[in-house]
């Protein structure tokens, strides 16, 4: 009997095809999104994965549809998969007059009360609580808006978002901020650049040619950066900055930045290594950073010259450079002696033409000056005292040795921007299958990102400016966003693959973290957060409720979390992200997007 027959008489035999028929696709839909999936083994990248499709599925039974259009299969495949319900948590707000700005590691006062001294920074380094405390999710501050997209955030910000008004008054005379009816305006100045961040760069490549922005210069670090004016304006110049200042009564400076969209990052050079790998740096940058660089023995000139890449400039622009009283004459005495001492040569020392001075000066290329100074003082690190991962590392008394290649040449520059994006990363190790391994990657994120983030995830994009890679690998997901408006603060796992050394060399900017500890950011600092199969490592180590209110913390109100990994972590982070109202779906059972409410819970 013919199917059209069946469906005419419609007999009993037909409606129990259509019943076994309907139950057989029941069972089929169960098993698909159920994750009952073999799980995926962790890697930071995507090379190699081919048991991970970063592209959408096909279907041979697909019927042929005009370009640009999806055919009917492929559209029930797009569709959500269901989501668990959401845990059972009584959250409660976190307290406190400072409780809108609370990070917990840098908060910490029980341990700060207990700190022997205060001498060297102390109080404004991690303390992370132990044991954790009680969960809390951070408040909004009253009247609280979407921040203002990029560029305008640069010029201006909303002031209830950032109600910090100190920095007005203290720095009024100098440029760097006024308040303006509801909102903060930034007019670009600083205190060693009043006229401007692009006259004051403009100088200084002036006084040394070389010191090419955009090309030669493309990473550098701003060292107590005040409200990041002079990385702000540096990025038209295609110069990536990484501004850094501690929390402390230069109130709310660097969430001034975040806000603003501008890289930043809550850091002091006190007793332990920057969180950032040797020789990064292009470009180090103070000017009247309040950093006592002859402190203790010239410790922190030294971590400054652990994190700047061979042949590249230090520019100090403070008092002691260009005034003579007693003090200042001190000062620049001391540091000029531990310089030479440090083989690094003066390369120009000038004053602009507001009285302003600055020097520069320049990391050794190769090692000779080091073997033909009089003393061994300081001296060079022993190898075993470097270690690349630099994570609650105590500064060292010595100088860092020049990296080598397998010929033993110290390692040479980066080909000018933006080339050395795309070209093979100097630190690379050569070992077989290496290289092909971070080609295959580059190209599997940039697949990814323009085929299916930016395309097919339904994710407000064009609202964002600050982003996040939680697990980043070699930089790729930065890499393959790098024509947007938009700047990726890489983030290498300390307990994955140390590969920040790789990204700095491309161009990118990036830190070690741990994230069973809170990240050093101010709340709603960021408008995505993205990972790539981190979390089942992460599990094994703490707990994900305690990630997912940091991640919470993070975020800005409206901003995403995207999550690359299985269904069963997935189903995880929903189950949590759920309880903390955000609106979550799951795309092809192995992508989460999750988007953070307004919602805060009340006392």
């Amino acid at each position: 009997m013919s199917l059209g027959k069946l469906m005419k008489e419609r007999t009993f035999g037909f409606a129990l095809i259509l019943f076994l028929f309907l139950f057989l696709i029941s069972i089929t839909f169960f098993f698909l999104s159920s994750g009952k999936t073999v799980d995926l083994p962790y890697y930071f990248s995507l090379a190699g994965r081919s048991d991970v499709s970063t592209t959408e599925p096909s279907d041979a039974n697909d019927a042929p549809v005009p370009p640009g259009k999806d055919s009917p299969a492929l559209k029930a495949r797009k569709s959500n998969f269901p989501t668990p319900p959401a845990l059972d948590i009584a959250w409660r707000p976190c307290e406190g007059v400072l409780a809108a700005d609370y990070i917990p590691c840098l908060d910490n006062y029980k341990a700060i009360k207990r700190l022997p001294t205060r001498r060297h920074m102390e109080h404004r380094e991690r303390h992370c609580p132990k044991p954790a405390p009680l969960r809390c999710l951070v408040p909004l501050p009253k009247g609280y808006k979407r921040p203002l997209p990029w560029p305008k955030s640069r010029d201006m910000i909303w002031y209830d978002n950032v109600p910090h008004p100190k920095l007005v008054e203290y720095k009024k005379d100098q440029n760097w901020v006024r308040k303006e009816g509801d909102q903060f305006v930034f007019p670009g100045g600083g205190t060693q650049f009043k006229d401007g961040v692009s006259n004051y760069a403009s100088f200084i490549h002036k006084t040394v040619p070389i010191i090419h922005w955009g090309r030669q210069i493309r990473v550098a670090l701003d060292v107590g950066c005040g409200v990041a004016s002079f990385g702000g304006y540096l990025l038209d110049k295609q110069v990536l900055t990484m501004s850094i200042a501690p929390k402390d009564e230069h109130e709310a400076q660097i969430q001034f930045a975040l806000e603003r969209g501008i890289p930043a990052f809550l850091s002091v050079i006190g007793t332990q290594q920057l969180v950032f790998p040797d020789n990064a740096f292009d470009l180090v940058h103070c000017a009247r950073c309040r950093v006592h660089w002859d402190a203790d023995g010239g410790k922190p000139l030294l971590e400054l010259n652990r994190v700047l890449r061979p042949g590249g400039f230090f520019i100090w622009s403070a008092t002691p450079v260009y005034q003579d009283d007693q003090r200042d004459a001190k000062v620049w005495k001391s540091v000029s002696a531990l310089t030479e001492a440090m083989c690094w040569k003066v390369v120009a020392k000038t004053m602009d033409s507001t009285g302003i001075g600055l020097v520069i000066y320049q990391k050794p290329e190769n090692p000779s000056c080091y073997e033909k100074r009089p003393q061994n003082n300081p001296p060079l690190c022993d190898q075993n005292d470097q270690h690349n991962i630099s994570w609650y590392t105590p500064l060292l008394n010595c100088i860092t040795r020049l990296p080598l290649d397998k010929q033993g040449k110290v390692i040479k520059w980066p080909v000018t921007w933006p080339y050395r994006l795309s070209s093979l990363p100097v630190p690379m190790p050569l070992e077989p299958g290496v290289v092909e391994q971070y080609k295959a990657d580059n190209r599997r994120w940039t697949e990814l990102v323009s085929d299916t983030y930016l395309m097919k995830l339904n994710i407000s994009w064009p609202s964002f400016r600050n982003i996040m890679d939680m697990n980043a690998g070699y930089g790729g997901f930065a890499a393959a966003l790098i024509d947007l408006p938009y700047w990726v603060m890489n983030v290498v796992p300390v307990h994955e693959e140390d590969t920040l050394s790789i990204i700095y060399d491309r161009g990118l900017i990036g830190v070690y973290h741990d994230w069973c500890e809170s990240f050093n950011t101010y709340p709603r600092t960021y408008d995505l957060l993205h990972s790539s199969f981190l979390f089942k490592t992460l599990s094994e180590r703490c707990d994900l409720i305690d990630v997912g209110v940091e991640i919470d913390r993070i975020v800005r109100p409206g901003g995403y979390l995207l999550v690359f990994d299985t269904i069963e972590m997935i189903n995880k982070l929903t189950a949590i992200l759920k309880s903390l109202h955000w609106s979550v779906k799951i795309h092809q059972a192995q992508y989460l997007v999750a988007q953070k409410s307004l919602w805060r819970p009340t006392s």
